[in-house]
């Protein structure tokens, strides 16, 4: 890490959903801190917490059942836990924005698509309504849709098209802080390679620091300046983006990327990571990946395993970091 100040900075966050039945354990003692313009993966299987942590930053869980245990987001040295729901609103939209993660469901079927940008534009910005128009078409052509489509609804637009719109939306008001959680999962390839440039030309243009939610390392690859690999509610592996891809060091990150096909090698089968992710109401004790990997011992069954250097901003979850495998 740098040593001034980070423009965003995740302190100890702990998260839970409590039902009378039973509570899960979503998010637990997640820290990490980012430069301004810089991109953030976050990787991790289904159900490891991505989500919930970046729509606790924009502070849009859901209370009940989701309860906030402990923690801190500082966006620029504020604590955004401590605003009310009123300042709150204020930074959601300018600030921050978040492109959530099915564009079919994201947009309101009966508003047309320019009166949705439009709305957010008029929300935080003191313009006449006429100017507030110009700036909605301006995004549309932005984002590679023709400003002449402005007073159509989402059901008149393709898939790769909706998300656009929703990228727009959320780009809108030049936030400092974007969060996408897979905003490219439901797109085919084709699409998906347009909306990613689209992403890098808007963060290049704006200097936006950007949180991307992913299970695709080749997007990883691409976007990225730094990545968190996600596991059970735990960062278990971080560092700059070589360091994840050249030398990961957590069983469960080279078991990501032993379960990729490589064009440039004949295998017969790829290695799977055995087992399933713990089930959130009751994580094992220990190191919360133990059950799976192929190197755990009785001390990762018991102890509690911090977050060690393996070298220079290169962190590592694991009692048997850097040592060879």
């Amino acid at each position: 890490m740098s040593e001034h100040k980070p423009f965003l900075e995740v302190r100890d966050l702990n998260v839970e959903y409590v039902t009378k039945e039973e509570t899960v354990h979503a998010v637990n003692g997640v820290s990490f801190q980012l430069e301004k313009g810089k991109v953030l993966g976050l990787v991790g299987e289904t159900g490891a917490g991505k989500t919930t942590i970046a729509r606790t930053i924009l502070r849009v869980l859901q209370e009940p059942p989701a309860q906030l245990r402990s923690g801190a987001v500082l966006l620029e040295g504020n604590n955004l836990l401590d605003l009310s729901e009123q300042e709150m609103c204020q930074v959601r939209g300018e600030k921050i924005t978040m492109i959530f993660q099915d564009p079919m469901t994201s947009l309101n079927p009966v508003i047309t698509v320019g009166q949705q940008i439009a709305e957010v534009i008029a929300l935080h910005s003191d313009i006449p309504k006429n100017e507030v128009y110009k700036r909605a078409q301006a995004m549309l052509e932005k984002v590679g849709i023709p400003a002449e489509r402005y007073g159509e609804y989402p059901h008149q637009f393709s898939g790769g098209m909706k998300q656009r719109v929703v990228i727009a939306i959320a780009l809108a008001c030049n936030p400092q802080l974007l969060l996408a959680d897979e905003p490219t999962t439901a797109l085919d390839v084709t699409i998906q390679a347009q909306v990613l440039e689209m992403m890098r030309e808007l963060n290049r243009e704006n200097d936006t620091t950007t949180i991307l939610i992913t299970h695709d390392l080749g997007v990883v690859a691409e976007m990225c300046d730094q990545v968190a690999v996600i596991y059970a509610g735990e960062i278990v592996e971080s560092g700059s983006l070589r360091d994840i891809f050249k030398s990961p060091s957590h069983p469960y990150t080279i078991g990501l990327f032993g379960a990729l096909p490589k064009v440039n090698q004949e295998v017969e089968w790829l290695q799977p990571i055995d087992g399933l992710p713990p089930d959130p109401t009751s994580l094992p004790e220990g190191c919360k990946f133990h059950p799976r990997c192929p190197r755990a011992s009785d001390a990762c069954k018991c102890s509690q395993v911090g977050l060690k250097e393996v070298s220079s901003g290169h962190l590592c979850r694991c009692l048997k970091a850097g040592e060879e495998v």
